[in-house]
């Protein structure tokens, strides 16, 4: 605390100086730029802007002061912060020049839900209708109203008299940027500093969720609210008192404005992650199975007397939707299902979920349209890829038995069900899936961080393995792609060919390495043994 308080002491004396300096100098330049170069004017009201934007990173800072944040982590803060902002930045002078000529990317959108939201907004905020309008007209735009009332807050009160998106950029990148706070406080108490520290400067250049921070997304608060009800948990379960309850009960109501299916995920999240802290002394109690086979007998009673089409629920009706979609949008998915054997139609959906979890799909990437649109699919394939591949490392450490009964088993229970359920709702698209499973990114990258020190501790081959072997099977689609979008001659045609020439890659080279291994280590022992007896 008294480090706390000379951090404080020191910004009063001297440094709110130069932070408004640094405000001032950066409205007007995000004035100018938000403008179109022409004039400067909404600058009041983004020195307004970044001024909560500031005061959300220090609330954030605040609230994990229990825990002694070095001072790199208020860098790592403004870094992640700045970064955001800076590709917010970039979207909306790239895109009308670089980007496809619709009328999403013309206006400076990366995507088409915060174009649609974002202009509902605005007019919302220049019309007579009361806010809370948001909630009851405007679904079309915004299904659930939070974040469209939350912009049209900002433009009514805070914004000038015209619409200028750079606003609600500012705020986006500023609340995204907590979750780098949260996610190295839940390593922290979790796993110690090096976790911590790997985990926090690893969410701050995570192309997933750098890209929601830069663009008006819902899932750039989500990843934030998620990231505070885990560490809010983790920080009540040792000392279990009404305020700490709150810092995980506060990010869960706030969430539910914002998406109710969210919520609900975030509540099974807790309830999981609860249960790994209480070392999963839950699932010894005869009670709890009992109660689970009652459960599941009675949805077999129904479902048998066909009482109620468990069809019509809402996750089975977005799976359903989203596999047309797929279907209709991509040929060679239409393709694929058409060489099912007959009978096997059942099986379209899972091969989707398990499409949906590779995508964005790093070789697909490289033949992704225009350029600037390549790039970014490179740059988020390739992120999603490396943490994939911690995620699979982790999940083999758990089952080896490392930390199993604690929270980095949870962790890997409830990364492998996000990754899955987001898939089931966003199929095989390349935008909503990830993006759906980003809103838990602070879960992921903490059992990424918390694998790699523990791969440095024991200098386990496996994680050498997991990452060859992914870029072998990587690299059997590069000609795949290329016989689909050139002219290019290649005798493999068949997807499950070269998944299967992947994976048999893969399988040669684990066994070759792990022959090396074996026989520098009988080297070794025999070297050892001629010295002992001279």
């Amino acid at each position: 605390m008294k480090t706390v308080q000379n951090n404080l002491s020191s910004i009063k004396t001297g440094a709110w100086i130069r932070i408004f300096l640094g405000i001032l100098l950066l409205a007007l330049v995000l004035a100018r730029i938000s403008t179109g170069f022409v004039s400067f004017h909404g600058w009041v009201s983004f020195v307004g802007v970044l001024f909560i934007g500031i005061g959300l990173i220090w609330f954030g800072w605040s609230v994990i002061q229990s825990d002694q944040p070095p001072k790199w982590l208020w860098t790592a803060l403004i870094a992640a912060a700045l970064l955001r902002l800076l590709f917010g930045v970039f979207w909306l002078l790239a895109l009308p020049a670089w980007g496809y000529d619709t009328p999403v990317q013309n206006a400076g959108y990366i995507m088409a839900d915060a174009y649609d939201r974002d202009n509902a907004a605005w007019e919302l905020s220049q019309s007579d209708p009361p806010l809370v309008a948001a909630f009851q007209d405007y679904s079309r735009t915004d299904q659930y109203g939070g974040l469209l009332f939350l912009s049209a807050f900002v433009y009514k009160y805070i914004g000038g008299n015209i619409h200028q998106p750079l606003l609600l950029i500012i705020f986006t990148a500023s609340f995204s940027a907590i979750a780098v706070a949260f996610t190295w406080a839940i390593a922290k108490r979790i796993w110690g500093d090096n976790v911590s520290k790997i985990s926090a400067w690893l969410l701050v250049i995570y192309p997933e969720a750098v890209l929601l921070g830069s663009s008006q997304m819902r899932e750039a608060f989500m990843v934030t609210l998620a990231a505070a009800a885990i560490y809010g948990l983790v920080r009540y379960w040792p000392n279990r008192s009404l305020k700490n309850g709150l810092w995980f009960i506060l990010p869960l109501a706030a969430s539910v404005p914002l998406s109710l299916p969210f919520s609900l995920l975030l509540f099974v999240v807790l309830a999981v992650s609860a249960i790994a802290l209480d070392e999963w002394h839950l699932l010894k109690s005869k009670r709890f199975w009992t109660a689970l086979g009652g459960f599941s007998l009675a949805i077999l009673i129904v479902e048998a007397l066909n009482l109620y089409d468990f069809s019509k629920l809402w996750v089975f009706q977005v799976a359903r939707w989203q596999a047309y979609y797929s279907e209709s949008a991509s040929g060679w998915v239409q393709r694929t299902f058409e060489r099912f054997p007959d009978g096997m139609e059942w099986a379209q959906r899972p091969f989707l979920v398990g499409y949906g979890i590779f995508r964005p799909l790093l070789p697909a990437s490289f033949f992704d349209g225009i350029p600037l649109m390549r790039a970014l699919a490179i740059w988020r394939a390739l992120g999603w890829t490396l943490l994939l591949a911690m995620l699979f490392y982790a999940t083999f450490l758990v089952l080896r038995g490392l930390e199993r009964n604690k929270l980095a088993g949870g962790f890997v229970t409830i990364s492998w069900m996000i990754v899955v359920v987001a898939s089931l709702r966003g199929g095989g698209d390349q935008w909503d899936n990830p993006r759906y499973r980003s809103a838990f990114a602070g879960v992921q990258i903490a059992l990424a961080g918390w694998a790699l020190v523990k791969q440095r501790e024991v200098n386990d081959p496996w994680l050498r393995r997991a990452l060859v072997g992914t870029t072998m099977m990587i690299a059997w689609f590069i000609p795949w792609y290329l016989r689909r979008y050139t002219a290019f001659t290649w005798p493999v045609v068949a997807l499950h060919q070269t998944i299967g020439l992947g994976l048999i890659s893969a399988l040669l080279f684990i066994i070759w390495d792990w022959v090396r291994e074996q026989r520098s280590y009988l080297t070794s022992q025999l070297v050892n043994e001629d010295i002992k007896h001279g």
